[in-house]
């Protein structure tokens, strides 16, 4: 298959949005298929990947949300493109002005087309000044999937929430990771050694986006209640973003290591003992899975994969909606006990195992190819996070 894949976030980006498309993309092109890719141009050079026809349009920054980029609307240059050599089928990853343009295009070529919902922007407008046009957000991202043949979602919860707003095309679209790279196995003394944390010390960890809608203020209020049980406890913080210098000198105990990818991220994980992830803005959270697979008990909200992942007591702490203080509760347990630490954190390796990239890459495979031959997509798929 020829197939089209539309995104204004890929690496060298880290979020992940970018890190899951590039997967797809890879993972498609090493199974024979003709992969080409639309992309904002960057400013640092992409990656170059077998098989991945890339076409770079305009970009720009986005507004409120330094680091990332969004593409300029490039309909004629699309147009033109797919009109000369279409694709069997297309995925819009991303919803900003590139991708509304590659839909128009689509449209007007009768090309299929599924589209990925991956970022509650509605929810965001909140953290960054702009929560007055959250409603507006909600109906131009309800407008725009249903303009697509397929709307695919990482949970059931949000599914049946886009139905509920009248968008009839949903497709759940599980998500995985690659459990062998993120593995407890990866944990590393020396690691441990250079964050100030001997065998007994509880490392707590963070990754992701260091930004105001990750619910910083939770992280750091719950950190510091395991402190007043732990005096040495350590926490160490994987990522970047808008909110990290204020943050660091706030905290001048706190270690923010950068960005961490591929090898090193998964050793930070694996060398850390608890993960808590207090995000109220989440689609999914890959890093809900990765901590998982590298062993980590997780402290999370009732959302996205923490939803779909976290059987509470065994593997982690699935915490009600807004029960910050259950939230703090339980990450106070963990970090207090060792030996519950280590029993949790088998779970969490075991509960994540199951998860097969190959699967959900075949899954994904067979729902463009669906698309192509104008198919009613009813079955479930699942999406590898590498």
């Amino acid at each position: 298959m020829r197939i089209g894949i539309v995104s204004e976030t890929y690496p060298p980006e880290i979020n992940g949005v970018a890190l899951t498309v590039q997967g797809l993309a890879i993972g498609l092109a090493a199974r024979g298929h003709t992969i080409e890719l639309v992309r904002p141009r960057q400013h640092q050079r992409s990656p170059v990947e077998p098989g991945v026809l890339v076409q770079e349009v305009r970009g720009m920054a986005l507004p409120r949300y330094p680091g990332l980029r969004m593409g300029w609307p490039a309909g004629r240059l699309l147009h033109e493109r797919w009109r000369r050599l279409p694709p069997d089928a297309l995925y819009i990853a991303t919803e900003g002005p590139l991708g509304r343009s590659a839909l128009r295009a689509a449209g007007r070529l009768g090309i299929p087309v599924a589209t990925g919902f991956h970022t509650r922007f509605d929810d965001y407008a909140a953290h960054y000044g702009v929560g007055a046009l959250a409603p507006a957000v909600r109906r131009y991202l309800c407008r725009f999937h249903r303009r697509s043949d397929a709307t695919l979602v990482p949970t059931n919860a949000l599914a049946d929430e886009l139905r509920g707003l009248g968008v009839a095309n949903v497709r759940v679209l599980r998500r995985a990771v690659d459990s062998a790279r993120f593995h407890p196995a990866l944990r590393d003394a020396s690691l441990r050694t250079a964050w100030g944390a001997d065998g007994s010390t509880p490392v707590v960890l963070y990754v992701g986006r260091i930004a105001p809608e990750k619910n910083l203020e939770l992280a750091v209020q719950t950190f510091r209640a395991i402190q007043q049980q732990v005096p040495g406890a350590r926490y160490v913080w994987v990522g970047d973003g808008p909110a990290r210098a204020a943050l660091a000198a706030a905290h001048p105990d706190f270690l923010f290591v950068g960005t961490q990818q591929g090898d090193a991220l998964a050793r930070h994980y694996a060398s850390a003992d608890l993960f808590s992830f207090p995000s109220l803005s989440e689609t999914f959270g890959n890093v809900v899975i990765e901590a998982l697979a590298a062993g980590l008990p997780v402290v999370a909200f009732d959302q996205g994969a923490a939803r779909e992942h976290l059987q509470h007591g065994s593997n982690g702490y699935c915490i009600a909606l807004g029960d910050e203080a259950a939230f703090v509760a339980a990450a106070v347990t963990l970090a207090g006990n060792p030996g519950l630490i280590r029993h949790v954190g088998r779970a969490a390796r075991a509960s994540i195992e199951r998860l097969s990239p190959a699967a959900v890459l075949s899954d994904f495979e067979n729902l463009l190819r669906g698309l192509s031959r104008g198919e009613r997509q009813t079955h479930v798929v699942r999406i590898a996070h590498a």
